[in-house]
C-alpha cells in the first residue's frame, strides 16, 4: 500500500463508522456494504466494483487490532505532515521524511507501515502490497455440519491485470521509477524551519510512473477475476463458527502476499435432532406402561441405524439417557454422545377397555399421595 494511502485514505469513513467503533460495529458495517457492493450483484458497475475493493481493503486493516493501532498512529503522525521546532537551543532545522521512511540500518517508519500491510523488511520502492482479506458466509445442513462436507465457493476479487501482469504498463513496456520522488512516493518541502511531506503529485504516491498505460486496466494494474474454490467444512462445525484459510483471499500486488479467506458457517436445523456442543439430542415419546414397567425401545440416530435403549422400571418423564459415540465428531476423530430424553405420551382419548383399566389402576393406588412431599415443603417454607 502506498504512503499516499496511509495518509489520505480514511478507512473509518469508507466503512461509515466512528473512529472509536468496536470490532462488532466494524464487522457489521463491512458485511452490509460487502453485500450491497458485491460484483455478483452489480454486473458491469465499475463504481460499485471500486467501492467493493475499498471496503475490503478498509476491513482488512480495521478488523485486525494490531494493524488498526498502527494505522491510527500513522494517521495521527502524518495526517498533516511532520512538524519540528523552529528556534530554541537547537536552532532552525528541517526534518526530512525520506530519512524516516528509509531508516538507516533499518528500523525506519517504513517498517512500521510495512507491519500494517504485510510489507515488513521489503524495500519501499518495490510497492509490494498485501492482498485484502475476503469474508464469505455459507449455510450447511445440520447433517453436513455434524459429518463435514466439501462445498464449492465462488469468489470474485481484485487481482493483477492479466494483460500487464500488474505493472499498469502496456505489454512490452515497464514503469520507471518516479524521478521526482526517487520512488519513495513522497516529496518534502521546506517551509519556514520545518519540513512537510506530501504524496508525490507526479506518481500519485506510487513511486512509479507509467508512460504508456495498459489499455485493459487503464494503468491501474488491477483486474477482476472469478474462481470457484472447494472449501472443506470440518466435521463438528458449529453455527457461527469462522474458518480462516490463509492466503486464499485477494492476491497481493507486485510480489505482496495474498490476503486470507474467512468463511462464516451457518448451520440449519433438524426436525428430529438437536445439538449441545459435541453431543446430539433427541426426545423420544414412551407410553405410561413402558415408563412404569420398563421396556426396550428403539431410538433413531443421525445417519445410522436405530439403537435399542433399555428403560428401567419407574422411569420418570423427562429423564435423559446417554448413548455413547453417536454424537457429533470431535477434532480428535472421536464422537460425542447421543442424549435421549424420554417424554411420557398421554393419549388424547381412551377406548373403554383402556379407560376401565386405568380406573382400576387408580383405585389400586388411591392410598398414595404423590403430591404430599410437595405440599409439606411448600407449607414449611411458607
Amino acid at each position: 500500500m502506498s504512503t499516499k494511502d496511509w495518509i489520505e485514505k480514511d478507512y473509518y469513513k469508507i466503512l461509515g463508522v466512528a473512529k472509536d467503533a468496536d470490532a462488532a460495529t466494524v464487522k457489521k458495517a463491512y458485511r452490509t456494504l460487502a453485500r450491497e457492493l458485491h460484483p455478483d450483484r452489480n454486473k458491469d458497475d465499475k463504481a460499485a466494483e471500486e467501492r467493493f475493493k475499498d471496503v475490503s481493503e478498509a476491513y482488512s486493516v480495521l478488523s485486525d487490532p494490531a494493524k488498526r493501532k498502527q494505522y491510527d498512529e500513522a494517521r495521527t503522525l502524518f495526517g498533516s505532515g511532520i512538524r519540528t521546532p523552529a528556534g530554541g537551543g537547537g536552532g532552525n532545522f528541517n526534518f526530512d521524511l525520506g530519512d524516516l521512511f528509509s531508516g538507516s540500518g533499518g528500523g525506519g517508519l517504513g517498517d512500521v507501515f510495512g507491519g500494517i500491510f504485510g510489507q515488513r523488511n521489503r524495500p519501499r520502492t518495490t510497492g509490494a502490497r498485501r492482498g485484502a482479506d475476503v469474508e464469505r458466509e455459507v449455510t450447511v445442513t445440520f447433517s453436513e455440519a455434524v459429518e463435514g462436507k466439501t462445498i464449492p465457493l465462488k469468489l470474485t476479487s481484485s487481482s493483477a491485470c492479466s494483460a500487464c501482469a500488474g505493472t499498469g504498463a502496456r505489454a512490452g513496456t515497464v514503469p520507471r521509477v518516479c524521478p521526482t520522488c526517487s520512488g519513495t512516493g513522497f516529496t518534502s518541502t521546506d517551509s519556514g524551519g520545518f519540513g512537510m511531506a506530501e504524496p508525490c503529485k507526479d506518481c500519485r504516491g506510487r513511486g512509479l510512473v507509467v508512460d504508456d498505460p495498459c489499455p485493459v486496466c487503464s494503468g491501474s494494474g488491477r483486474g477482476t477475476t472469478s474462481k470457484v474454490m472447494h472449501v472443506r467444512i470440518p466435521a463438528g462445525v458449529t453455527d457461527g463458527q469462522r474458518i480462516r484459510l490463509r492466503g486464499k483471499g485477494v492476491p497481493g500486488e507486485r510480489g505482496g502476499p495474498a490476503g486470507d479467506l474467512y468463511v462464516i458457517i451457518h448451520v440449519g436445523t433438524h426436525p428430529v435432532f438437536g445439538r449441545r456442543g459435541e453431543h446430539l439430542t433427541v426426545s423420544v415419546p414412551v407410553t405410561f406402561p413402558e415408563a412404569a414397567l420398563g421396556a426396550d425401545i428403539k431410538v433413531p440416530t443421525l445417519g445410522g441405524s436405530a439403537v435399542t435403549l433399555k428403560l428401567p422400571p419407574g422411569t420418570p418423564n423427562g429423564r435423559t439417557f446417554r448413548v455413547r459415540g453417536r454424537g457429533a465428531s470431535r477434532k480428535d476423530g472421536t464422537r460425542g454422545d447421543l442424549l435421549v430424553t424420554v417424554e411420557v405420551a398421554v393419549p388424547p382419548s381412551l377406548e373403554n377397555d383402556a379407560k376401565q383399566a386405568l380406573e382400576e389402576f387408580q383405585t389400586a393406588t388411591s392410598g398414595e399421595d404423590v403430591r404430599a412431599e410437595l405440599m409439606n415443603l411448600a407449607a414449611k417454607e411458607g
